[in-house]
């Protein structure tokens, strides 16, 4: 592997509510598994406000693309609004205070969303997460009716982002070396998710 990659950063701009970027979030676990001192930026782009919903046509093209599994409660949820607040809120708050708890706790809120159909829109939703990680993230970062100061200040970092790389959509994987950035096409790896490796190592090598 890339011995460059201790002035790496990957950044994975995201909502916790998308299916694409639940599909994505396998090729972001293939990267840090095969590069650990890659540093890991989360960035939740709170998409889904509790005004719109997810499409089952969605679902079709994600399962069509992903082997990600949807568990029979959460498909019985699609005729209702998401809202992804509460999730910015506590990911903007662990990126910031313990930022190597970001992954595994997007991980096991992904698994309890779209597997459990877990609407994560309350604090008790996601309290037995929050004690399995050993977190103890303050009560402003379970709120539910509005986005805290870290949110807004991560969306705002996000639109600087996508100003850069010229595009609003999600999810987005970049890979950082020093002052270089670098857009990761997450769509050609979904297939075959372990590829992304070997796409890393060569921008790595391009990016030093």
């Amino acid at each position: 592997m890339s011995s460059n990659t201790q002035n790496s950063e990957l950044f994975f701009i995201y909502d916790s509510h998308c299916p694409w970027s639940y599909a994505s979030t396998v090729l972001v676990e293939k990267i840090l598994s095969a590069f650990p001192s890659i540093t890991f930026r989360a960035m939740h782009v709170s998409y889904y406000d509790g005004d719109n919903q997810v499409s089952p046509t969605t679902i079709t093209a994600v399962k069509e693309f992903s082997k990600v599994p949807f568990g029979p409660n959460y498909m019985d949820t699609l005729n209702y609004s998401k809202d992804s607040t509460l999730v910015a809120n506590l990911m903007a708050w662990v990126q910031n205070k313990s930022t190597g708890s970001a992954f595994e706790l997007l991980t096991k809120l992904q698994h309890a969303h779209f597997v459990l159909g877990n609407e994560l829109t309350d604090k008790d939703c996601v309290s037995e997460i929050i004690d399995e990680l050993k977190l103890s993230p303050p009560a402003k970062s379970l709120q539910v009716n509005k986005l805290t100061k870290d949110a807004e200040f991560a969306i705002h970092d996000i639109t600087e982002i996508q100003d850069i790389i010229g595009t609003q959509a999600i999810p987005a994987m970049l890979l950082a070396y020093n002052e270089n950035l670098v857009l990761l096409n997450h769509d050609l790896y979904l297939e075959n998710p372990n590829a992304i490796v070997d796409a890393v190592t060569l921008e790595l090598e391009n990016l030093s």
